[in-house]
């Protein structure tokens, strides 16, 4: 598969989510359990869902109960987020297990997963910065100027691809090596963030 096609079942998770518009809709993911296409769809929608979380937290007016909940919901979110992540270039790092790697072979700065992870983000900014622009109760001027931001959305979209290509074109040949590393984010861990383990 190329960038540009994981772009696509970005963008059709994404409209997906947009069918109910609902942060509780269970994800509708129409590919078989397990295959990478059934990931790279989970993985969209879990943005997705946590998009509009954000979006409605930051409701000035929202029940300061309501909005506690919101953000505990939300950090649950980043770690399933960052675990899928994971699971993405465990994917990677198996299915080029078997590359001889060359001498002069250099590590990415950003692994394949974590580029991808933008990829499934810019999928929703360019359908929300189009969504924008489609507005019938806003000015000209904003109107303008969010066009000229999907103009922006929609080259860097061009960019990311053709890196996310020629990385994994990279790391095929053994031009370009990759290590998965775990996140460790101490703040979820009860036995590394200070607030919790000192309550215990």
């Amino acid at each position: 598969m190329t960038a540009k096609e994981f772009f696509k079942i970005f963008q059709e998770c994404t409209e997906a989510y947009h069918k109910t518009d609902n942060v509780d809709t269970p994800s509708p993911n129409p590919y078989a359990p397990g295959t990478f296409e059934a990931i790279l769809f989970d993985k969209n929608w879990v943005d997705a869902v946590q998009w509009h979380l954000e979006d409605i937290v930051r409701d000035p007016a929202i029940d300061p109960v309501e909005a506690l909940a919101i953000k505990r919901r939300i950090d649950r979110s980043n770690q399933v987020r960052t675990d899928m992540v994971e699971e993405i270039d465990s994917y990677f790092r198996d299915k080029y297990a078997d590359v001889k790697i060359l001498p002069d072979a250099t590590i990415n700065t950003e692994s394949p997963a974590w580029a991808i992870d933008r990829l499934s983000i810019l999928a929703l900014k360019l359908y929300h910065m189009a969504a924008e622009t489609a507005r019938t109760d806003a000015s000209p001027e904003h109107i303008a100027r969010c066009q000229a931001k999907h103009d922006v959305l929609a080259e860097q979209l061009e960019d990311l691809t053709t890196a996310i290509d020629t990385l994994l074109d990279d790391i095929a040949a053994g031009r370009k090596y990759m290590k998965v590393y775990r996140q460790m984010k101490m703040y979820n861990d009860p036995a590394t963030n200070p607030v919790l383990y000192k309550k215990a």
